[in-house]
């Protein structure tokens, strides 16, 4: 037999023996440092995001089979892999040898774009098919929903798998292969017909290994001892119940998914685990006459599966419990966590807010438990079971062996609800699970459980609600009798944890009134005979359900030219993140030699630096230094403005600010020595809000731009409006947070590879704080999983302690930061704080505006002054307004600085101008739609600064995506939907885009390129564009082909490096395409012209021919190119300017479904029609247009950053609890047309940029919950003047549909910021 201590498994068919493995290293940390597979990314550490995803297979003796799984491995323990074989994404195929057609798939369907998510997505999909070799679509969207993806909008994911299940396009009848795209267009993402080569095969996996199958590895007992923690893995009941007894206070874990996140984040040490997973008797399913019994380590995986099976061969009625067990768990955390999260597991963590525990309580299940000494008990779960936070009426000694779930009888009705504040894979803000048992006339409660989550410490019972119903009747007296009660059992104080109080109590009555409308429809579906019966309203009654996702793009695309250019081909390294193969920074070799880096920073908002301590961080194994800012070789200042430090000396003026590094021989005992830094303050009085800086006249500064004569405006219009608007922040959650690695060289000289969007900002920021010329600093970047502008300035904030940590020891240093330290430590988008007036006519036309904005800048000033002209700028969006005064003011407050984010301001003063507009419209009564037509730009039309708008492409975006979303046939049937349902209802909105293209400030409008012909023929490229994900180095190499007339298979592009192309610009402003493609074809254009004499020479002769003769000819093959775009300027003195080269355009229609009881809301369907000139590559076009989109409508509907009020400190820092889209947020229906023949004449061969312009479209999402909260309004007799600040999170939606249920509590509901808030939004 094996050492217990020893430790077997195979990866990708390889077998490795690990003696003493540490009980604290994860399997991702096992697959990337020991066995340099680096296809599995770090992307969150709390398997919130999946890009660690792997697929874990065992031999299960008691089925008889193979089980394979997708898990986490970022959560999952190295020793809990003894026995079992891991797949990764470089098992599955290679470009080296063959893809698998899973990655294949994706490749070709565009569906990779950063390709940091890109192998966990892959390596989800292949588990499935694994599992289920044609899978459903349901069964497909059930795989994905524990990935993330901040990119592609996810439709091109879902489109490309979608060939491997059972409804190859999710069009029907309507697929463009059946009925055509129409003339000169296409589908983008045509789909292949199957071959032998895309189809696929699962005779082709490779086998599981026949020793993990033949040896008994799941019997033996392991221990493993580690620096700090012990792991035990008992395979007998009777081993179990002596560890427990042994170690009372150890915790039992079977997939790691509670206790890991508590170790990571939270800071919490176990010294002692024990692993249940193999205990036999804890295994067990037992199907009897009354229920079911499963056993503790069962997973709700199989739970999900068993129910199922019970579901199908029971009737109805016996399994209404089941059902809402399954139900639940479709929205119970990703499939990999269900995959290993244990039925036990779920219930002992006692968490206040578990999805299963309310449906426990509330259906009666009961427990085994058993201790060594005193043998087993039963337990029925009830009110008594939660003593508590976190502590139930279990002994310290006694192990969870079984749990029953019952079956109901025909009497018996039982619903679980839960509201999150994203539908799929979110932890719930209430849940609740509701039976009734009825007498057998089903008129009379014979009895009632209800039990809600989110409401209190602990699983809430209402036992003075369930005493006050037993004995009545189910009807309007019942329902406001447990209104009453329900208010009384679940008290909710003022600036409880949580905060948002009168949503949580207002969900518990609402959740009730679901329940009560849902047994009186059962009932009377069950007593009427024929369709005599009742009518009931459904619409309070039927949940949100999502069918699969569809939709068509249609563009243009050059078949006649032979160049790549024009062309919708696949991004140039999209099969090298299918496989797992692209390099990202902290996927380089390490060196022998290197060091890691851990931050430690401020916990105070602002505070004086009393002393820094770090003796006990000295201490820990591994620490070789400790650096605060006495170790700065250079100046210790540094930002755009020198407003910054590199670490805080004196003074912290944010929470998250950077006081010291803490340098060691690993990432583990780095971060752990950084924890036990000890900084002492003296706090200062901090300044968190908007609000709390105009309160005390806290700025860094303003602006104003002013058209016409606004005073006399007023006095003309016929009726006037002002008021407050506030839009929330936002993260950038690119995938791949913020890495570097920095290498020492002689001369001084250091390389920094660094995730940045502005390599010479690194460069000359690293040559000061190291005091050394920037000729020595060489930067290097060739792929970034993500940066939306996040990655512009504020890399200097890793990259810079890590220059100096390097400098000091003389050997590499690396660091990737933690997701939950990147949200802490960077900042995001610009909250923003609108007060307007506005005056208008009858009709709805503007005649002036004035408008004061605020934006919360930060600390200090970063990209803000750019972020604040951009908003001044774009206010008006598409629209033609004759008078207009804009001010904007940069608030400086006591939060990290906040940053360029995609739209750089842009789509926050957008915001207001369609506030505006849809407040007109419900004053005047005018549908907003005609408002916004009435107020387009046309050709030749000045803006408020007075840039004329020249080839203005908005009303041809307008009135195609009216056209063809059939926009007025579908806002009738919504107007009839809404009539029809009255806790259910729709909105539809089209809405209008302008973007303007260029660097606010001017001299960054300039690009720089390398061009390298070998003379082979083969050709290298060199610029500043830094490859993202949105493709710019596949449009370059495009550029390229089409100027030397070559194929793309002859470019290459390597990275961007200060050392090829000096002095760039960041790739950032939508500009990346634009500049560098300029520059790139300027340097073509040289080589073209010293080649044509030896073209002359020889017209039959091959580009190899002429290439090599050029070469003997002593002619030099390598070209410089430069470009600047010309004519741009800005003087805010006289609101007069030209600060863009040209305008982008756009147009969308979203139609959304709301639940006016929850809150919750779905996409219905969105069209959009853009203007992206003659397109270098529609395919990459319509994916930034799709995830643009995506990313916006997160922002406006979904994504709230969220501070505790009283510190400062960041609460939303990390995938738990803060929300970006899933696959099950996107439109059911996603359209997008590429705007026909408008070629650009001011750009790179007629293109637009497109990065940046699409986003705002996603307002319309936000206008059209909007809209639909108007019905609910006007349904109720509300006024449809009202706040709704963004995000229109499911509080904001549920409370402005005042009904009956939230007029409970309405009263004291502040839109804004509720009173004694537990958190505020900046």
């Amino acid at each position: 037999m094996e050492d217990a201590s020893s430790l077997v498994l195979y990866v990708n068919g390889k077998k490795f023996c690990v003696d003493n493995p540490d009980p604290e290293d994860t399997l991702l940390q096992f697959l990337r440092e020991k066995c340099s597979l680096k296809g599995t990314k770090l992307g969150c550490a709390e398997g919130g995001c999946g890009a660690c995803t792997v697929m874990v297979s065992e031999w299960n003796e008691t089925e008889g089979k193979i089980l394979h799984y997708a898990v986490n491995a970022c959560l999952a323990r190295l020793v809990s892999m003894h026995g079992k074989s891991v797949i990764t994404v470089e098992g599955i195929g290679s470009t080296k040898t063959k893809l698998h057609v899973v990655q294949e798939r994706l490749a070709k369907s565009h569906g990779s774009q950063c390709g940091f998510c890109t192998p966990g997505i892959v390596m989800s999909m292949y588990t499935l098919l694994r599992n289920s070799p044609q899978p459903t679509q349901e069964d497909l969207m059930s795989a994905l929903e524990g990935n993330l993806c901040r990119c592609t909008g996810y439709r091109p994911i879902l489109e490309g798998f979608s060939q491997f299940t059972n409804m190859s396009c999710a069009m029907g009848d309507n697929c463009c292969k059946v009925k055509g795209p129409g003339s000169n267009s296409k589908p983008a993402d045509k789909q292949e017909e199957p071959t032998p080569q895309n189809v696929y095969d699962a005779s082709q996996e490779p086998i599981f290994p026949p020793e993990l199958k033949l040896k008994a590895f799941h019997k033996e007992f392991r221990h493993y001892r580690g620096e700090r923690v012990e792991w035990y893995r008992p395979v007998e009941l009777k081993e179990l119940l002596k560890l427990k007894k042994q170690y009372p206070s150890a915790r039992l874990v079977c997939g790691n998914t509670e206790v890991g996140v508590e170790v990571k984040f939270k800071g919490l040490h176990y010294p002692v685990i024990i692993a249940p997973t193999h205990v036999e008797e804890l295994n067990q399913v037992e199907v009897g006459e009354t229920g079911v019994w499963f056993g503790a380590s069962v997973t709700l995986t199989k739970m999900e599966k068993v129910l199922e099976e019970q579901i199908h061969s029971l009737p109805e009625h016996a399994t209404r419990i089941y059902s809402e067990i399954i139900e639940m768990l479709k929205w119970f955390a990703g499939r990999q966590i269900r995959n290993v999260s244990s039925i036990a597991g779920n219930l002992m963590t006692a968490s206040p807010i578990s999805d299963l525990n309310p449906l426990y309580l509330a259906a009666g299940v009961k427990i085994k438990v058993m201790s060594a000494d005193r043998g087993a008990r039963e337990i029925t779960l009830d009110g008594n079971f939660f003593i508590s936070y976190r502590k139930i009426a279990v002994e310290p000694d006694e192990v969870l062996i079984s749990v029953h779930i019952p079956q109901t009888s025909q009497c018996e009705f039982f619903a679980g609800y839960k509201q999150a504040h994203r539908k799929g894979d979110d932890i719930a803000t209430v849940n609740s699970g509701i039976r009734v048992k009825m007498d057998k006339t089903m008129k009379k409660v014979e009895e009632i459980s209800l039990a809600f989550g989110g409401m209190a410490p602990i699983t809430k019972t209402c036992p003075q609600t369930s005493a006050a119903l037993v004995g009545r009747e189910w009807d309007e007296a019942l329902l406001e009798e447990a209104i009453k009660c329900l208010k009384e059992d679940l008290p909710l104080a003022d600036g409880a944890p949580g905060g948002m109080i009168n949503y949580r109590k207002t969900l518990t009555i609402s959740f009730f009134f679901k329940f009560y409308e849902t047994v009186k429809y059962r009932i009377s579906k069950l007593q009427s005979s024929g369709e005599n019966g009742p009518k009931p309203d459904l619409s309070c009654i039927e949940r949100l359900e999502r069918g699969p996702t569809k939709g068509i793009q249609i563009y243009q695309e050059d078949t006649e030219n032979a160049s790549a250019c024009w062309k919708a081909l696949p991004a140039h390294s999209a099969e090298l993140q299918c496989s797992g193969e692209a390099q990202y920074v902290d996927d380089l070799p390490t060196y022998t030699d290197e060091l890691y880096m851990a931050l430690v920073f401020s916990s105070k908002a602002h505070a004086r630096i009393l002393s820094i301590d770090a003796s006990e961080a000295m201490k820990c194994s591994g620490v070789r230094s400790c650096l605060t800012a006495k170790d700065v070789p250079g100046s210790n200042n540094t930002g755009l403005f020198g407003d910054e430090l590199i670490f805080a000396a004196d003074e912290v003026t944010a929470h998250g600010q950077v006081i010291g590094a803490v340098i060691a021989d690993s990432q583990k005992h780095a971060q752990l020595a950084a924890k036990k830094v000890r900084v002492e303050y003296e706090n200062l009085p901090a300044l968190i809000t908007i609000q709390d800086a105009i309160k005390a006249n806290s700025f860094h500064g303003d602006r104003v731009l002013v058209k016409g004569d606004v005073e006399e405006g007023f006095t003309q219009a016929e009726h006037i409006l002002s008021g407050e608007i506030s839009v929330g922040g936002q993260d950038h959650f690119y995938l791949e947070t913020h890495s570097v690695l920095c290498v020492p060289s002689d001369h001084g000289e250091m390389e920094i590879f660094s995730s940045t969007q502005d390599v010479s900002l690194v460069q000359f920021a690293a040559a000061r704080a190291l005091k050394v010329p920037s000729n020595r600093i060489h930067v290097r970047t060739k792929r970034l999983g993500g940066g939306f502008g996040g990655k512009e300035s504020q890399s200097t904030y890793l990259a810079l302690p890590a220059a100096i940590a390097c400098r000091r020891h003389e050997v590499p240093i690396r660091c990737m930061l933690d997701r939950d330290e990147d949200m802490i430590i960077t900042g995001g988008r610009h909250p923003y704080l609108a007060k307007y007036k506005v005056g208008f006519n009858s009709d709805g036309k503007i005649i002036a505006c004035d408008v004061q904005l605020y934006s919360n800048a930060g600390n200090s000033l970063d990209l803000s002054i750019g972020v604040n002209d951009r908003a001044l700028t774009s206010i008006d969006n598409a629209y033609n307004i004759a008078n207009m005064r804009v001010q904007g003011w940069m608030c400086k407050t006591n939060i990290v600085s906040n940053t360029a984010f995609r739209g750089f301001g842009g789509p926050q003063g957008m915001f207001f101008m369609e506030h505006i507009i849809s407040e007109i419209s419900s004053k005047l009564k005018i549908e907003d739609t005609k408002i916004r037509e009435m107020h387009l730009y046309q050709e030749g039309d000045c803006t408020h600064y007075k840039q004329p708008i020249i080839n203005c492409n908005i009303s041809k975006c307008w009135q195609q995506v009216l056209q063809q979303s059939d926009y007025e046939t579908r806002k009738a049937e919504v107007i009839k939907y809404n009539s029809q349902n009255r806790y259910r209802k729709r909105g539809i909105c089209a809405m209008p885009t302008k973007y303007g293209i260029a660097f606010g400030v001017t001299f960054l409008n300039q690009a720089a390129a390398l061009v390298h012909i070998y003379k082979d023929g083969y050709v290298l490229l060199s610029h500043g564009g830094i490859e993202m994900g949105q493709g710019v180095f596949t449009k370059m190499i495009q550029v390229v082909s089409n100027a030397l007339d070559i194929p793309a298979s002859k470019i290459h592009t390597m990275e961007v490096s200060t050392t090829t192309v000096a002095n760039t610009s960041p790739t950032a402003a939508s500009t990346g395409s634009d500049l560098n493609g300029a520059a790139v074809l300027n340097a073509c254009e040289k080589l073209k012209e010293r080649l044509k004499p030896f073209v002359d020479a020889k017209p039959d002769g091959k580009w190899e021919d002429w290439v090599n003769d050029a070469y003997f000819a002593r002619v030099s093959l390598s070209a410089t190119g430069y470009y600047a775009t010309p004519d741009l300027y800005m003087d805010y003195s006289t609101s007069t300017g030209t600060p863009y080269a040209y305008f982008s355009f756009g147009a969308a229609v979203t139609e959304v479904e709301i639940d006016c009881l929850t809150g919750d809301h779905q996409l219905i369907r969105t069209d959009i029609v853009m203007d992206v000139g003659k397109s270098l590559n529609p395919a990459i076009d319509i994916g930034q247009i799709e995830g643009a989109f995506v990313q916006g409508y997160g922002w406006l509907c979904l994504e709230q950053v969220k501070m505790m009020a009283s510190t400062g400190t960041m609460l939303t820092c990390g995938p738990g609890n803060y929300k970006i889209p899933g696959f099950s947020n996107i439109p059911q229906e996603f359209n997008v047309t590429l705007l026909k023949d408008v070629p650009n004449v001011k750009a790179v061969y007629s293109s637009k940029a497109v990065g940046e312009p699409p986003l705002f479209l996603s307002a319309s999402a936000f206008f059209a919950i909007k809209s639909a909260v108007k019905a609910a309004r006007a349904e109720a007799g509300e006024d449809l003047n009202f706040i709704f600040n963004a995000p229109c999170t499911p509080e904001r939606i549920r409370m402005a549909c005042v009904d009956r249920l939230s007029s409970e509590f309405a009263s004291s509901y502040d839109p804004n910021i509720p009173p004694t808030s537990f958190f505020i939004q900046p």
